[in-house]
């Protein structure tokens, strides 16, 4: 299991080649890479994402810990930048091992859907139109209530 909170940046498929390297004995392994979004209606030129890295690692490491045991995953990486960051880099990514897809799928989903609600980042976009924090989201409590 790792945990990475981070302002630095991180190549997707260098973080995927690596972890599958550690892929003996299983079956399915399941990635999941968030990027930076603007949109064309609603454009934004930065996201800063603020957090408490301490803070961070610590209850990205229970949710990680709680998929592995739940899904019975044979290994689960987290990585998660903060700072300021813009459109189309990599903000987030999640990979998750397990015997078999099922179960590889289910816990890469748990554990965004977690990441969207529990994790204690604090993010503002700012564009043309000014800066402003980003509200939390129905449907993120929505998905995550799935799991309970």
């Amino acid at each position: 299991m790792t945990v990475r909170v981070s302002t630095d940046s991180f190549d997707p498929g260098t973080e995927v080649n690596a972890f599958l390297r550690a892929a003996d004995g299983a079956g399915a392994a399941v990635t999941f890479t968030g990027v930076v979004r603007s949109k064309p209606d609603d454009p934004i030129t930065a996201l800063t994402l603020e957090c408490y890295p301490e803070l961070a690692v610590n209850q990205l490491t229970a949710i990680v810990e709680h998929a592995t045991a739940r899904f019975g995953l044979l290994a689960a990486t987290v990585i998660h930048r903060y700072g300021t960051l813009h459109p189309g880099e990599p903000i987030v990514q999640v990979m998750t091992l397990s015997p078999h897809r099922d179960a590889a799928f289910k816990s890469a989903e748990f554990l965004m859907d977690y990441l969207k609600t529990d994790a204690p980042f604090w993010k503002q976009e700012t564009g043309p139109k000014g800066t402003h924090w980003v509200e939390a989201k129905a449907e993120d409590d929505l998905a995550k209530a799935r799991w309970e």
